[in-house]
């Protein structure tokens, strides 16, 4: 296995490379959302979604479309509205009085990246015709089947200071998100630089290509091949485990405030995270920190509070980190 290991790692800092090139690329013009950068790069690697939480302005748009120039790839906003049809984000069928005829009409999801701008404002319906192609990477027009485009990436955007008119995604379509992520005001000097380089007209900042989307299926398959030991295996699943029986890991006092724990949704994107997050470090091999450092943002929307916890203003990061302090490290 040690010979495996090396050759891997050998691949990997190859493919690094390409990796420091699109961070540096879409560094040129986003300033101060690392963590957003380093995530959406996971969910590409790892072929999965993004779910972020954010007042508006945070230049969530602008990363998509840097990342989409970056890497080649097509890009759609799709704005959510209470008004907004499943047909408008799938597409339809369109007849022609002429001919007597249907032709289908496709919608802004065939594309490799979509931003799904606040979501939780359409209704069930039209949510669940996009977490639908999440899922089966397919739409359905009629009596036609249409395969998605790899890669293919959904961020969608929350609000979470305005709640009116507004439909909550259940948890179990939530659970569908790879990541959940809280994005945050930039600090001073970060807003600074923002100033300096945005504040016109017509901001003119080119973005260079970096990679083809063939290139992005070569790094997947790098990503799976990275080595995880069984303890660390282990780990995750404990991790996991920890959520749903958390007496079991001598977390008593937390027992009675989560009301469901993580589904085993969560082993397999914890796994997928930490192996990508691996390979942006450059390592042939995963670490327990990997594991940790990709566990907040893939459990937190997977970890359901009783009464009780939200009673004693409890959050769903509070019990993550008392979970990740606790359980044993390899």
């Amino acid at each position: 296995m040690a010979v495996d290991v090396k050759q891997i790692g050998e691949r990997v800092a190859k493919e690094a490379v390409l990796l420091e090139k699109i961070r540096a690329e879409i560094g040129r013009v986003i300033v101060g959302q690392e963590k957003l950068i380093d995530r959406l790069l996971l969910a590409l690697l790892c072929n999965n979604h993004v779910l972020i939480e954010g007042v508006p302005g945070l230049a969530k748009t602008l990363t998509v479309t840097t990342l989409a120039k970056c890497i080649q790839a097509t890009f759609h906003r799709i704005q959510f509205t209470p008004d907004l049809l499943p047909a408008d984000v799938v597409g339809t069928l369109i007849y022609n009085p002429k001919t007597g005829d249907f032709s289908i009409k496709k919608g802004p999801v065939f594309a490799n990246l979509i931003l799904a701008d606040e979501i939780n404002r359409a209704p069930a319906k039209v949510q669940s015709a996009l977490l639908e192609a999440m899922q089966e990477r397919q739409i359905t027009i009629g009596d036609e089947t249409f395969k998605l485009q790899d890669p293919f990436l959904v961020l969608a955007t929350q609000n979470p200071v305005e709640q009116e008119g507004t439909y909550p995604l259940p948890e179990a379509q939530v659970d569908r998100f790879m990541f959940k992520l809280k994005v945050d005001y930039p600090g001073k000097e970060d807003e600074l630089k923002i100033l300096r380089r945005m504040a016109s007209s017509k901001p003119d900042i080119e973005v260079q290509p970096i990679l083809c989307p063939a290139e992005v299926t070569r790094l997947r398959e790098l990503a799976d091949d990275i080595f995880m030991d069984h303890k660390i295996e282990e780990y995750i699943v404990s991790l996991v485990d920890a959520t749903r029986h958390p007496a079991d890991y001598g977390l008593e006092a937390i027992r009675d405030l989560i009301h469901y724990g993580a589904s085993p949704r969560a082993t397999i994107y914890l796994s997928m995270a930490a192996k990508g997050q691996a390979l942006l470090e450059g390592r042939g091999y995963v670490t327990p920190q990997d594991v940790k450092s990709v566990a907040l943002d893939v459990l937190r929307h997977r970890v359901i509070l009783s009464y009780e916890a939200e009673a004693e203003e409890k959050t769903p990061e509070d019990l993550i980190q008392q979970i990740l302090n606790s359980v044993k490290v390899p």
